[in-house]
């Protein structure tokens, strides 16, 4: 083999070592973006504010070849334009080649998060009825067939939407932070609302469950979000949780927009 042939070679072998991608997921109360390296997923960093030189200096860092950017608020296109002018990059939305078929009616109405969780759920198990329940600002609750069609799902308010809701809406309940420690009868304010609030999801969680399991004999449950950690031991239902399921889906969206 010649030297410009090893040269070669060698270059091929170094951009797969160093395939560094990043996953940028903008949502409604945090920016957060997600470092890979040629699948592996490496870390989590929170994004302090959408500057431009913020994200010119997370491209500093990490020096990706490939991003995508995953966003339900309205961002400064300048976030784009950083992205474009030093990546290969993709912006998810309804026109986005996916893993998947969306026999929605408005499918440009759904939210990007939302094709990321499921685009996760095909990459990790296809072939499979998969129900992606995603805890964050809202719960949305998502189903994907065994065809691997997004078939929709559900809304309902996210646990730091109820929290603010009772004290908002009150004269006298007051805002808390939620925790873990918590009885099933609360013997104060707090702790009433804690058992309400975590308790009274955990049992809606289960019953949304429940009912899909009615009308889908065999299907996987998957769990994902930032407030996830604390309904995993109130739940009765098998399922798989995973923190960094939105991320995996970006990737596989980015890879598959990228080949």
């Amino acid at each position: 083999m010649g030297t410009s042939a090893n040269l070669k070679a060698l270059t091929l072998t170094l951009s797969k070592i160093m395939a560094i991608t990043i996953c940028l997921d903008l949502g409604n109360t945090r920016a957060k973006i997600a470092v890979f390296n040629n699948g592996d997923f490496l870390k989590e960093v929170l994004v302090p504010d959408l500057e431009a030189h913020t994200i010119s200096q997370l491209i500093a860092d990490y020096q990706p070849q490939f991003s995508i950017l995953s966003s339900v608020i309205h961002h400064p296109i300048h976030v784009e334009d950083i992205l474009k002018s030093t990546t290969s990059f993709h912006k998810l939305d309804h026109t986005s080649k996916l893993p998947l078929t969306t026999p929605v009616g408005k499918p440009e109405t759904i939210g990007a998060d939302r094709l990321a969780l499921v685009a996760a759920a095909v990459h990790l198990f296809p072939g499979m009825h998969n129900l992606v329940i995603a805890l964050g600002s809202c719960i949305t609750y998502n189903f994907i067939n065994n065809r691997s069609e997004f078939l929709g799902g559900s809304i309902s308010p996210g646990m730091k939407m109820r929290f603010r809701a009772m004290h908002e809406h009150t004269a006298l309940l007051p805002i808390i932070e939620a925790a873990h420690d918590f009885p099933l009868v609360g013997y104060d304010t707090r702790t009433n609302l804690l058992s309400g609030v975590i308790l009274g999801m955990s049992k809606e969680i289960d019953g949304i469950i429940d009912a899909y399991s009615e009308k889908y004999s065999n299907f996987n449950v998957l769990l994902t979000g930032g407030d996830m950690p604390f309904f995993v031991p109130h739940l009765k239902n098998r399922i798989f949780a995973d923190q960094n399921l939105i991320y995996k889906g970006l990737y596989a969206i980015c890879e598959f927009n990228n080949r």
